[in-house]
């Protein structure tokens, strides 16, 4: 289904983790590991699964499918991705977490940016705005999907929990959850802070269809996985898509550590992680 644009993913997702490395450096505060872990299975999510037109963008998502950041920290990539696809402009970039910038350390509504559903950052909270968008939309009998994107830490909250019992109460087929399964989290490693346990069985025993992605930075997986998922949409289930992903992923010493959940480089580390990331024909936006 996605084969011809391999290539495409495969740029957009080396840029999308430059413009990561160089967003958190240049503010000198941010979110890296997540951001680098959730950058594949987002790219394509952006690039050709989601249904949803830039240039018509609105916050209701009338007639077209909308996504919603519950992991609100994870900014810089979210504001890669709507810079990449044409959401924003590249330049605005430069002004991640500045003063006065649209583009704060969670997702926010007020300053208008193209691409923005819904603030989020309250862990937890993501998925029940989600399900509230994807019960209107059944109400209204529109055929289009709501995703949201939690962390596998932030499943650790309750409301997470009173939002699945809700969506697969009210049979919202229509909503797609994904997690970006990295077991880590601030203060050290999922099984250890709080431990999930089966994650996999813990969704479906709360009446939810489930994906697991073995390896969340194969595109050929996370191809797959999505199109099992999307098979699986109108069933009478809300879907959940566990990525198996690698904190801070591309980056050699920021990979597999609860070291770089929050945060950021020093000059030198931003030009040694660089280093390491292909550039792309995209380019690097100016600073």
């Amino acid at each position: 289904m996605y084969q011809d644009k391999k290539s495409l993913f495969v740029s957009m997702a080396n840029q999308a983790r430059r413009d990561i490395v160089r967003m958190v450096g240049a503010a000198k505060s941010g979110h890296p590991g997540g951001s680098l872990s959730s950058t594949d299975f987002l790219t394509v999510l952006f690039s050709a699964v989601m249904k949803q037109d830039a240039e018509h963008f609105t916050r209701d998502a009338k007639g077209a499918d909308a996504f919603i950041l519950s992991a609100g920290h994870i900014t810089p990539i979210y504001y890669s991705m709507l810079s990449l696809n044409g959401y924003i402009e590249r330049s605005e970039l430069a002004t991640f977490r500045k003063f006065g910038t649209r583009l704060q350390g969670h997702p926010c509504v007020h300053g208008g940016v193209k691409g923005i559903t819904q603030a989020s950052g309250s862990l937890g909270q993501g998925l029940s705005a989600a399900a509230g968008m994807a019960l209107g939309k059944k109400m209204d009998k529109e055929d289009n999907k709501i995703y949201v994107l939690m962390g596998d830490g932030e499943c650790e909250e309750g409301q997470i929990w009173e939002a699945a019992i809700f969506a697969a109460h009210h049979k919202l087929d229509n909503l797609i959850g994904m997690t970006d399964w990295n077991n880590q989290q601030i203060d050290g490693t999922v099984e250890n802070v709080g431990g999930l346990g089966d994650l996999k069985a813990k969704w479906e025993s709360f009446g939810w269809a489930v994906v697991v992605c073995e390896d969340g930075h194969d595109f050929d997986q996370i191809c797959a996985a999505y199109e099992a998922a999307l098979a699986a949409v109108g069933k009478g289930k809300p879907v959940q898509i566990l990525f198996k992903t690698d904190m801070g992923h591309g980056v050699d010493f920021m990979s597999g550590t609860c070291a770089w959940h929050g945060k950021a480089p020093s000059a030198e580390q931003v030009e040694k992680a660089l280093a390491q990331i292909p550039t792309t024909e995209i380019g690097d936006y100016a600073e």
